[in-house]
């Protein structure tokens, strides 16, 4: 595997060779020093020029300066409408290597936009880029306001009921998808702001929650990994009853330390609701639907 010293090397030496690029910015983990460092970093380049068509779809140019890609995306040439769309004044090259290493370059016509986010100016030929001042506390977690932290419990507690109706109606995907993605979004927050309370809203918790192992006590985190299920629909309603009491223990402290209130009603109706529904999933062998 390349060393970084030999694919920063790589970066630059390719940007003053070429007159066309007029800066490089270096964004991501690798910009940031709160970040742990590892060899699976990502290089989020940014190279600056003033017409994007000569490095537009141009992977002859890719491989003679970089290598040949193992792996290649080209998002602004793909149709999924999640994706970026084209002609926006960028083109973007996301690269894995064989070594290991993986380079996500953009090549930018756009003029540079400071949204706070932490980044390393690596180059810049005559003063084409702003004076950039990182703001390393632009990840950190952030405080709700009140009306932030009561509709992220309504939200929990009210979309539960369509997991217990997807495990009742037999309709895993839909289950599932309810559970991990809703019902978890507002799990996350809540672990995101007793995070922030026990270190003073001074560190980030990664990006999709990576360092929750770190910030939480043992026994915290050993119930957010039990909201993890398989197929099993036993195991799944364990889950979703961990996720319930883990909520609740968190929830409870934020709005300890805030001075807001916790709607208890809501959680107690709606717990009665989950155990009917698996009481009768389990007391009958067809799943019926329920309205």
């Amino acid at each position: 595997m390349r060393s970084e010293n030999e694919m920063m090397k790589l970066i630059l030496s390719t940007a003053k060779s070429d007159e066309r690029i007029k800066a490089v910015l270096l964004s991501g983990s690798r910009a940031n020093p709160e970040a742990p460092k590892d060899i699976f970093q990502d290089y989020d380049i940014t190279y600056f020029v003033t017409d994007t068509m000569p490095f537009y779809n141009n992977t002859v140019w890719i491989e003679e300066k970089f290598g040949k890609p193992a792996n290649l995306q080209l998002p602004e040439l793909m149709t999924h409408p999640l994706l970026p769309p084209d002609g926006d004044g960028h083109f973007t090259y996301l690269m894995l290597f064989e070594d290991g290493n993986r380079i996500d370059l953009s090549i930018v016509s756009a003029p540079y936009i400071d949204d706070g986010e932490p980044v390393a100016v690596l180059l810049d030929k005559g003063g084409f880029l702003p004076i950039i001042i990182p703001d390393y506390k632009y990840w950190h977690i952030k405080p709700p306001v009140e009306s932030f932290y009561i509709d992220a419990c309504n939200e929990f507690w009210w979309c539960l009921n369509n997991v217990a109706k997807g495990i009742a109606r037999d309709e895993l995907p839909y289950a599932m998808d309810m559970f991990n993605h809703p019902v978890r979004d507002m799990l996350n927050q809540m672990v995101e702001w007793w995070i922030g309370i026990n270190t003073d809203f001074s560190v980030s918790s990664g990006k999709k929650g990576k360092y929750y192992k770190k910030y939480l006590p043992h026994f915290l985190y050993d119930m957010y990994v039990k909201t993890y299920s398989d197929s099993d629909y036993n195991n799944l309603w364990n889950s979703v009853f961990t996720a319930c009491e883990l909520f609740r223990i968190l929830a409870d402290k934020v709005a300890e330390h805030f001075g807001y209130r916790y709607n208890s009603t809501e959680e107690d109706n709606m717990r009665k609701y989950l155990n009917n529904v698996r009481k009768h999933c389990t007391n009958v062998s067809v799943m019926y639907p329920i309205l």
